[in-house]
C-alpha cells in the first residue's frame, strides 16, 4: 500500500493544529484582521487534505500512480503560497503571493478531478482477482 494517504492525512492534521492554535491566538489579542486565511488554512490545509487523502486510501490503484504524488506536491503547495498570500495581501503588502496560490490550488484540484474522472473511486478489481466459484461434485 501507498503512503501517499498518510502523508496527505498528516498535513491535514498539522494544518489543523496550527489552524486551531492561530484561532486561538485570533482570539486573545482579539485581532480577526486575518481571519480569511485562518480560514483558507482550515479549509485547504485540514478539509480538502483529508478529504484528499480518504479518497486515496479508499483508491489504492489511484494512489499508486505519479499523478497522485504530483497531486500531494501541489495541494501542499497551494497551502503554503496561498495562505501567508492571503495574510500579505489583507495587510496590503502584495497579491502576488495570494494569486500565485490560488492558480496553483486551482491546478491542484483539476488535476484531482482528473485522477477521480479517471480511476473512480474504490479498489480496482480485475476478472482474475475474484474469487473463483466451487463447482459442484457430480
Amino acid at each position: 500500500m501507498t503512503r501517499l494517504p498518510t502523508l496527505f492525512y498528516a498535513t491535514a492534521a498539522i494544518c489543523a493544529l496550527i489552524g486551531m492554535a492561530w484561532g486561538i491566538q485570533m482570539s486573545a489579542s482579539h485581532n480577526h484582521l486575518l481571519a480569511p486565511a485562518h480560514g483558507h488554512l482550515n479549509l485547504i490545509g485540514f478539509v480538502a487534505m483529508a478529504i484528499f487523502g480518504t479518497y486515496y486510501a479508499l483508491s489504492p490503484q489511484a494512489a499508486e500512480t505519479r499523478l497522485a504524488g504530483a497531486h500531494y506536491a501541489l495541494s501542499l503547495a497551494a497551502v503554503v503560497l496561498l495562505v501567508p498570500g492571503i495574510a500579505l495581501a489583507i495587510t496590503e503588502r502584495t497579491e502576488v503571493l495570494a494569486q500565485i496560490g490560488s492558480l496553483v490550488a486551482l491546478l491542484a484540484m483539476v488535476l484531482f478531478a482528473y485522477i477521480v474522472l479517471r480511476h473512480g473511486v474504490g479498489a480496482a478489481t480485475s476478472p482474475r482477482a475474484t474469487t473463483p466459484r466451487a463447482t459442484p461434485a457430480e
